[in-house]
């Protein structure tokens, strides 16, 4: 039996649509935490809207390039249960913020791009970010991810597909292809789901949700 494909949705800032995707039945709801972003939430805010996630549904947050101390301040607010690294961290500072988070786990994003040749460069980015809990593949755009761009998904071996979270340009139109072609751990969509940035449709947050469970049903 095919294993269920875990859902994210990304870059939320509404009470409304922190319900929806709850009601959805989604794996993890992401919270940025990143100024430049027009999904960026505030501490407070963040904290407020965490109260309406229940049990089991995991928080994540995305922080691009933080330094030690915003970490620790955010997540002495906000009970998150996933870190995710968007920015140009190395290993070492992965670690650092995770030990400042009170060593919670985390992913480490890899931004697919041109430069990237082959597979070989996606296995050798994933042994060297090999204490994270998984790695989320991206495509490259300006502004550290949430561009609504498609990568090569050829490049990605079966190596790293199963501990990968695939991302980048999913939508309801194109996520059943993704994950027959990749087979990923689980899928990430943010811009995919927005009626503007920051504002998801719901009408397509049900959309995603139900092609990757169909995606499933058929794989």
């Amino acid at each position: 039996m095919k294993a269920r494909t875990r859902i994210k949705i990304c870059g939320l800032s509404q009470t409304a649509d922190v319900d929806h995707a709850v009601a959805l039945g989604v794996d993890a709801i992401g919270l940025v935490f990143y100024g430049p972003s027009p999904r960026n939430v505030s501490i407070e805010r963040a904290a407020e809207l965490a109260r309406r996630v229940p049990p089991f549904v995991t928080l994540v947050g995305l922080f691009v390039n933080a330094t030690e101390d915003e970490i620790r301040r955010v997540t002495q607010a906000v009970p998150l249960g996933l870190l995710q690294f968007h920015g140009d961290e190395t290993p070492a500072q992965c670690a650092a913020l995770a030990a400042a988070a009170g060593h919670r786990p985390w992913l480490r994003a890899m931004r697919v791009g041109p430069e990237t040749r082959d597979a070989a460069d996606l296995v050798q980015f994933a042994n060297e970010y090999a204490a994270a809990q998984g790695i989320l593949l991206d495509a490259l755009v300006e502004g550290y991810g949430g561009g609504g761009k498609v990568f090569d998904w050829s490049l990605i071996p079966r190596d790293i597909a199963h501990r990968a979270v695939l991302s980048g340009g999913l939508n309801a139109h194109n996520v059943a292809e993704a994950i027959a072609r990749v087979q990923p751990y689980a899928v990430d969509v943010s811009s995919g789901v927005e009626a503007t940035r920051g504002v998801k449709d719901h009408a397509l947050m049900t959309a995603f949700v139900q092609a990757v469970r169909a995606a499933d049903a058929t794989g």
